[in-house]
């Protein structure tokens, strides 16, 4: 990957808005550490992008070109596209390579694009396994000008924030981004990328069951990334993916890919992120993948809660947030739910530091360091009362018989028995959440679940479990940082000989951008015959400006023959060299 990022990224108002857990993810795009070959590679990307696209993409992608501030000549200033986006609600801001796929999200439900800002090598022109900056900016950006499009990227980044994640899925998504960074740095062995190929491979096999965000992320791949829009017989392309990959544009709309009408059934179709895809998805319109979202959420933990929110988040064996109905949000590892003879959870246990909150709060005195060892508390209604236990007043607490500084006792429905002295009753907009014993025991039938020697029980309230979700509740106050990818991307470190290629393709950019001296060409050419003869996109440049200007025969000539040759060595500089002709209006048959 170029070397385009550094570590401390600038204060602006779009990183300003985010919470502290996202805002870390966030890097400096360092836009003068660009080469000229870098906005070269941009300037052809994006060139061939619009000749192909214009029949096949989606026409908000050619309105959103216009209206986000992104150029055909050169790599965007992230803060320019910046003060054009936050017109329709949107920010962007830097990040490197792969995030994980929650903090993806997030950002996405704070309406802000994460944008990595290397650029593709040019070995890799066509197509990239890694993100770069053509694929987040000029692929994500442009589609999100259609209202229907963006309300729905924002309503999928809430619930994916919200969705099930694993052990399992962290480590695949730790490995794929491994691979991809080893797949776009230069000069890695065969054998490097071969194991960290087969790493991605053994994790996928060995995932189980798939989590709610495994699925989510199969419908966000198949849709924002690789979707079309339309007819079975004749789609558009309005994936990012595909808007960003010349090569899989080119083909995806062949009768090789095989096209499926978008549904729920989607999240069932697996995908691989470092190849080309053998099957995409059609929707009818951008209203129908909101559809099937909702669908999706209707069956997620974090809508139904109850004993199959619970049942999940003991599976995913990570932190999770369980939410009473009293409005109590319990954070941690849930490792244990009790449940009666009808499977309704009647008492959970966290086996982890553990946090209280309430709206996305931390309460005061209830952090993870305070219930360091975990939490457990009964859910239901009291035995003999059937109003909800949340919605009790002192009287009515009195009559069943708990009184703060008085000894207490609490039977529930379920047969748990709590018996201490009543501390405190906290509550929040009228509906009790902790009721707080000293000298307590908690049992149900012969089994203990609490004694005194334990410390002080904080009793949570609520008769039922209306929502359980990925991740803290308050994630900041949790300190939940320890998603941030370990491993860097790995930023180029250029010799003399590279920098004074850099200085040749420069000399063309100035002649092309200011009308200088086009002698200068016969200069540039000698020298990339010498020294540079791997090279073909910068022939190509040049015999773009002397078709251009009508300028120097001979010399275009040369570059022609120069350009037939290059194409003979590989199929794949034949497909790049023959689009290079067709964008000039040459087309050659090579």
């Amino acid at each position: 990957m170029q070397n385009s990022v550094d570590e401390e990224p600038t204060l602006t108002a779009t990183v300003s808005r985010l919470p502290d857990h996202l805002k870390q993810f966030v890097v400096n795009q360092n836009y003068d550490a660009y080469t000229s070959v870098d906005h070269a590679l941009w300037r052809f990307i994006m060139r061939q992008n619009i000749y192909f696209l214009k029949k096949y993409a989606h026409q908000i992608y050619f309105d959103g070109l216009l209206n986000t501030g992104i150029s055909l000549d050169r790599i965007p200033h992230i803060e320019e596209m910046n003060k054009i986006l936050t017109r329709i609600g949107w920010g962007a801001v830097a990040v490197d390579g792969f995030i994980p796929p929650a903090a993806f999200m997030e950002f996405q439900a704070y309406r802000v694009l994460v944008i990595a800002a290397d650029m593709r090598q040019i070995d890799h022109v066509d197509y990239t396994p890694a993100p770069d900056i053509v694929h987040e900016a000029a692929g994500h950006a442009p589609i999100i000008v259609d209202q229907e499009y963006a309300d729905y990227l924002q309503r999928f980044g809430e619930i994916g924030a919200k969705a099930m994640s694993s052990r399992q899925d962290f480590e695949l998504y730790e490995a794929i981004r491994h691979l991809s960074i080893l797949k776009e740095a230069p000069d890695v062995a065969t054998e490097e990328i071969s194991k960290a190929e087969k790493l991605v491979e053994t994790r996928q096999k060995n995932l189980g069951q798939p989590s709610e965000m495994a699925l989510l992320s199969r419908l966000h791949w198949w849709t924002v990334e690789y979707g079309l829009i339309g007819s079975l017989d004749a789609p558009k392309i309005y994936g990012a993916g595909l808007l960003s990959s010349i090569g899989e544009a080119a083909s995806c709309l062949g009768s090789d890919v095989k096209k499926i009408k978008y549904n729920l059934d989607t999240q069932e179709q697996a995908f691989d992120i470092t190849t080309m895809q053998p099957q995409l998805f059609v929707t009818p319109d951008f209203k129908h993948l909101k559809k099937v979202l909702e669908q999706f959420a209707a069956e997620m933990a974090f809508t139904q809660g109850g004993v199959k929110g619970l049942n999940k988040a003991v599976e995913c064996a990570s932190p999770a947030t369980v939410v009473y109905s009293s409005g109590l949000q319990v954070t941690g590892i849930i490792g244990e739910v009790i449940k009666d003879k009808n499977d309704t959870p009647v008492y959970i246990r966290s086996i982890s530091p553990s946090a209280l909150a309430v709206d996305h709060k931390e309460l005061s005195g209830h952090s993870k360091e305070y219930h360091k060892d975990g939490f457990g508390s009964p859910i239901g209604k009291f035995k003999d009362c059937p109003r909800r236990p949340e919605s009790l007043d002192d009287s009515a607490l009195a009559m069943l018989g708990a009184k703060v500084g008085g000894n207490s006792k609490l039977e529930f429905e379920s047969g748990i028995i709590v018996e201490g002295t009543l501390k405190k009753i906290v509550r929040h907009n009228s509906n009790i959440i902790l009721m707080i014993f000293d000298n307590c025991n908690v049992t149900h039938g012969d089994k203990v679940l609490f004694e005194p020697s334990w410390g002080t029980y904080d009793m949570a309230v609520g008769e039922s479990i209306t929502s359980v979700f990925n991740g803290a509740a308050d994630k900041d106050a949790y300190e939940q940082v320890s998603l941030v990818p370990r491993e860097r991307t790995i930023k180029v470190k250029y010799n003399k000989e590279t920098k004074r290629l850099h200085t040749l393709y420069q000399t063309i950019r100035n002649v092309r951008d200011n009308s200088t001296d086009m002698a200068q060409l016969n200069d540039v050419w000698h020298e990339l015959q010498n020294d540079f003869s791997s090279d073909w996109l910068l022939a190509m440049e040049m015999y773009e400006l002397l078709d251009e200007r009508h300028d120097n025969d001979d010399l275009k000539t040369e570059l022609h023959n120069y350009l037939l040759q290059k194409a003979k060595s590989s199929d794949n500089l034949k497909t790049l060299i023959e689009w290079g002709f067709r964008l000039i209006g040459k087309p050659q048959p090579i």
